[in-house]
Parts: C-alpha cells; sequence; structure tokens
C-alpha cells in the first residue's frame, strides 16, 4: 500500500526560492512573471513552455548541479495545477530536498499535496505507476535527488518502467516530471525523457536571484530555450 507522509528531513542544497517582495507601489508581484531568451510569438514563447499543460503527455527531466533552483521551478507547476483546480502529487526518495514549510511559504496547499516517501528510485517509479493508473493526477513529481545520481543513470528507473509510465501519461493527458541531481553533460534517465533541462541560479542584486531552465532537449520544440524567473532568496543565502 503506498503511504503518504510529510518529509521533516531538510536539504540545504537545493533551497525553494520565495517569490520577490511586493513594495507599496507595486501590487503586482514579479516573481510569477518570466522572462526569456528566444523571440517569439505569445503562443510559442519559452515562457509558456514551462507549463503543466505543454508537459502533458510527456516523461521530463529536471537536473540540477551545484547552486541550482530545481525545486523552485518544480514548485511553479505544482502551483500552477493548484490554482487550475488540477491534483498533484509529490513522490519523495529518501535523499529528496523537498521541504514542506518552504512549499507552504511559497503558496503549496499542503493539505492537497500528498507526499509519498519511497526508498529507491525503481519503488518511487511503482508509485507514480499507480498514482498515474488512477486516472486521480494531472501533475506527478518524483524527485530521485541524489539517488538516481548515486546509482548512474537510469539504474533505478529501468526502461520499461519508464515506457508504461509514459503510456500512463498519455493515456490520462498527465505530466510526469523527473528531479535529479547531475551535471549538464550526463545522459538524460533515458531515450524515453521527451524534455531535459538544466535548473541554475544567478544572483543578481542582494538578496535577489535569478532562477533558470535551459533546455538540453526538447523533441516537441528544439533544445536551447531558456525560461527565467526572479526570486528573493531564502534567508540563508540573503
Amino acid at each position: 500500500m503506498i503511504s503518504t507522509a510529510i518529509n521533516t528531513a531538510r536539504s540545504g542544497t537545493l533551497p525553494l526560492f520565495p517569490p520577490l517582495a511586493v513594495t507599496p507601489a507595486d501590487s503586482t508581484p514579479t516573481a510569477i512573471t518570466p522572462t526569456t531568451s528566444t523571440p517569439e510569438g505569445p503562443q510559442g514563447s519559452p515562457a509558456r513552455r514551462w507549463r503543466r499543460g505543454e508537459l502533458c503527455g510527456r516523461l521530463t527531466e529536471l537536473s540540477a548541479w551545484g547552486p541550482s533552483a530545481s525545486l523552485t521551478l518544480a514548485i511553479d507547476l505544482v502551483l500552477e495545477a493548484q490554482q487550475q483546480g488540477e491534483p498533484v502529487a509529490w513522490i519523495s526518495t529518501r535523499k529528496s530536498s523537498f521541504f514542506p514549510p518552504d512549499a507552504a511559504a511559497n503558496g503549496v496547499d499542503l493539505g492537497a499535496l500528498p507526499v509519498v516517501h519511497a526508498n529507491s528510485g525503481r519503488t518511487a517509479g511503482r508509485a507514480a505507476d499507480r498514482l498515474l493508473r488512477s486516472g486521480a493526477f494531472a501533475l506527478i513529481i518524483i524527485d530521485l535527488g541524489r539517488t538516481e545520481r548515486d546509482r548512474g543513470a537510469g539504474a533505478g528507473l529501468p526502461l520499461p518502467l519508464q515506457s508504461r509510465l509514459l503510456q500512463l501519461a498519455l493515456k490520462h493527458d498527465a505530466a510526469v516530471l523527473f528531479l535529479t541531481e547531475k551535471p549538464s553533460t550526463a545522459p538524460s534517465l533515458g531515450s524515453l525523457v521527451s524534455l531535459r533541462a538544466q535548473a541554475r541560479r544567478r544572483k543578481t542584486g542582494p538578496g535577489r536571484y535569478t532562477c533558470e531552465l535551459l533546455v538540453l532537449k526538447d523533441k516537441r520544440h528544439g533544445p536551447g530555450w531558456q525560461h527565467d524567473t526572479f526570486r528573493n532568496g531564502p534567508p540563508g543565502l540573503r
């Protein structure tokens, strides 16, 4: 039976960046407003590509290595889905850096976010298989953390299991996002991954950071596009 719980162990390697503070002169927060480096029309812009709807029916891998913002970019998808009334589940391995208080501080409704604990990448994949078969979830985050890096590319998620997840994502129009920890030069989880991106952060001012998503592989639009959001740094990085 799949059990759900809230992770109480925090890792400092992948901090979650809160939205920019709103100044009295501006009542519109700018943290969720992305900028892009590719001059395209509104419908095809990179700003619209990092959206749950664009990732439905696909396997997506978001990697990080060193200073990064992968959790921030993943939480953006969770928030979008919850705002649209779409159920989300987060599958976390023991080496995950997911920290519920940070997620809640960024607007995530923890009461509507089941967190499944798995002891390996393979177990996490099987949990995702069961959740997807229910047809109840529009977004599944599989947070492999350092597990996938320690065991080698794809070692914990064999191709047949990835194939089942892809078929279920297509059947139920769901998005499946893997979070891994490895450099951009390392291979992706497998050939069935439709979009592979690298997350990183860059300091742009006192307490201010740009969270960058650099796309290395995209079977739908082609690689090379970028999606940026601007955030406050968490207390430890300000």
